[in-house]
């Protein structure tokens, strides 16, 4: 019987090799963990400081290792009492600033909507928020919004009061007992956070919780696969040259989440029926050099795709329609080393050789692999969507 070329043991061994090292992972908790603690103790913000969280690809675990000797980053959201109608955009970012030249002077920028902190071993982001009404402020001191790991190490958590991280569980409160309570526990829908954009000079809307809440529950969909398709395909775009320098970052994830199919056996499943996905949908805009509205999660007004111009678009389009018929290939593959030669093809390096010990196992698949149709060709937009 015939399985596909899944190489399990080669995937995870290439994805050790393109997530963060755990020196880079180390240096960005101390980053964050430093910054916190100086914005919650610094006296000229007491009368302003309400909370503070991570959010971004390190707290999502989609994060890859930086190119070269650029720095990993992290992003923290600090969440104030300052009330948008009194204070504009750039008033309420020059009140940090006292803050960032004590702590940081000389390594900080103003950026269109955060301040940007480079320091010798991490970049870190800086952004502000206005004041939430007060029941939201609360629940945004709460454990579950402070909580400072990441969706791969917390898999049951959840947007609530009764979630509580894994340091701070008694032994009677296991993370099984937990998971099975969590079909009756509150689950917060918290409004949008409002975050300055210094060029407009306007308030804007932003949801970084509801994209992490999406993340680790569609993780959970994909037998938690789908964080880790979302590094490959972020390699990808790192090896591709003929990729376009947009979408990139969180819009090329967004992307990657919406066309994922839920239930994925593998990584390489994950990643051949995304692509497919990809080049099943958007085929029509390609065509038009049209840019696609991928609404954000939380705030569904907002276009992630706004960077995007319709020939970047286009340009992406048909390299990611190249890439699927390699992934397809890769996949399909019954010669184990030529299979390989493919997906390095893919990855580029980071991918490891066949080594003269290595087995013909492909990894056991079971028939759940199996379980999904996808074409070996293009289709026109809109024939075949998956779940």
């Amino acid at each position: 019987m015939n399985h596909d070329m899944e190489l399990p043991s080669y995937f995870k061994e290439f994805l050790t090799n393109i997530r963060p090292t755990m020196n880079q992972r180390n240096e960005m908790q101390t980053g964050h963990r430093t910054l916190r603690e100086r914005l919650r103790s610094y006296d000229g913000l007491k009368g302003i400081y309400i909370s503070d969280f991570l959010q971004g690809s390190y707290r999502r675990s989609t994060a890859i290792r930086p190119k070269g000797d650029k720095r990993s980053d992290v992003d923290v959201i600090v969440v104030t009492s300052l009330n948008e109608n009194e204070f504009k955009p750039n008033e309420a970012m020059k009140l940090f600033e006292p803050f960032l030249n004590e702590y940081y002077e000389g390594k900080w920028e103003p950026q269109g909507r955060s301040f940007g902190i480079n320091l010798s071993y991490v970049d870190l982001d800086l952004v502000i928020t206005s004041a939430p009404s007060e029941v939201e402020a609360e629940k945004l001191k709460s454990k579950a919004v402070r909580y400072v790991g990441d969706v791969e190490s917390s898999p049951d958590w959840f947007l609530g009061p009764e979630w509580v991280p894994f340091e701070e569980r008694t032994s009677y409160l296991s993370q099984v007992d937990l998971v099975k309570s969590a079909g009756v526990v509150t689950q917060w829908k918290l409004e949008p956070l409002r975050i300055p954009d210094r060029d407009a000079d306007e308030w804007d809307d932003t949801h970084p919780l509801e994209q992490i809440s999406w993340t680790t529950q569609k993780n959970k969909l994909c037998n938690a696969h789908y964080i880790n398709v979302v590094k490959a395909i972020k390699w990808r775009k790192r090896t591709n040259e003929k990729l376009p320098k947009y979408p990139k970052g969180y819009p090329l994830e967004h992307l990657t989440g919406d066309c994922c199919p839920d239930g994925i056996s593998s990584v390489a499943q994950g990643v051949v029926l995304t692509l497919e996905s990809i080049v099943q949908k958007y085929g029509s805009y390609a065509l038009t050099e049209t840019t696609p509205f991928l609404p954000d999660h939380g705030v569904p007004g907002h276009n992630v795709f706004h960077r995007v111009s319709g020939a970047d678009f286009a340009a992406f389009y048909n390299a990611i329609a190249e890439d699927a018929l390699t992934a397809r290939a890769a996949l399909d593959e019954q010669d184990k080393a030529k299979s390989v030669e493919l997906w390095q093809s893919l990855f580029g390096d980071k991918f490891p050789q066949r080594s003269s010990t290595d087995t013909d196992d492909n990894g056991g698949n079971d028939s759940s692999a199996k379980s999904y149709a996808a074409p070996r060709r293009n289709s026109s937009p809109g024939d075949l969507t998956f779940g």
